[in-house]
């Protein structure tokens, strides 16, 4: 079984137990969180295909812990002029692990 959810205006496709990097969520590390933007789900051979949300659908999931991504550097230069400028930007995300997928 499997869904395919909306987290943050992001698309996931996620099974029982999986582990999913997300943009930061609001809550402590532990607590549980629900998603209902489920915009499919597969249940052995059987697919719901929602428009553009699958009704009574439901994902259950627990924050694991709050972190920061690896670093992007960002490097702008224009040529024959002298101008170079170097920055670095980490993301922070959530790691999150889905509990149950009802639906």
């Amino acid at each position: 079984m499997y869904a395919i959810v909306e987290i943050a205006g992001q698309q996931f496709k996620v099974t029982q137990g999986k582990e999913v990097y997300v943009n930061r969520l609001q809550g402590e590390e532990g607590s549980k969180v629900s998603f209902d933007k489920v915009l499919l789900v597969e249940n052995e051979g059987t697919t719901k295909v929602g428009a553009p949300t699958v009704a009574g659908a439901n994902v259950e999931a627990t924050i694991v812990e709050h972190l920061k991504g690896e670093k992007v550097i960002v490097f702008k230069k224009k040529r024959r002029k002298g101008y170079q400028k170097s920055n670095g930007h980490r993301q922070y995300l959530s790691k999150v692990k889905i509990d149950n997928i009802i639906g």
